[in-house]
């Protein structure tokens, strides 16, 4: 049985690959923390050039709208991936998927709710 770095580790390694592949580009970094049923990816630097540029153009933040729901419709889309992603890796189902990205500093989290509790092992020693 895994350890929870171990896990935690495997999950940032597939959404990086999960981002480079799907959204074409990864982050520069990515963290993820195991709480109980609650699954926490905080990504670094996602954001494309073009889309830098987008979030500081635009009246009244109508370009860092648009990154918002474009950012969230992909991610949605890609749900069903994102689902056995989590699912191989940690043996449960996923019940519900958040996401948000700041604009500003480029970073995103996803959060994945699952139906039951992850298990994993204790570290030797």
């Amino acid at each position: 049985m895994k350890t929870k770095g171990q896990l935690e580790a495997e999950i940032s390694q597939a959404i990086v690959k999960f981002e480079r592949e799907y959204m074409g580009r990864g982050p520069e970094d990515v963290r993820t923390y195991l709480l109980d049923d609650i699954i926490i990816v905080r990504l670094s630097n996602v954001l494309t050039p073009a889309e830098r540029q987008l979030a500081g153009s635009g009246a009244e933040g109508q370009g860092r709208a648009l990154i918002k729901q474009v950012r969230m419709e992909l991610l949605e889309k890609a749900r069903p991936l994102l689902d056995t992603i989590i699912h191989d890796i940690t043996g449960q189902r996923t019940r519900s998927l958040h996401t948000d990205i700041s604009t500003l500093t480029g970073e995103r989290v996803i959060i994945f709710s699952l139906k039951d509790p992850i298990t994993f092992g204790k570290k030797n020693g």
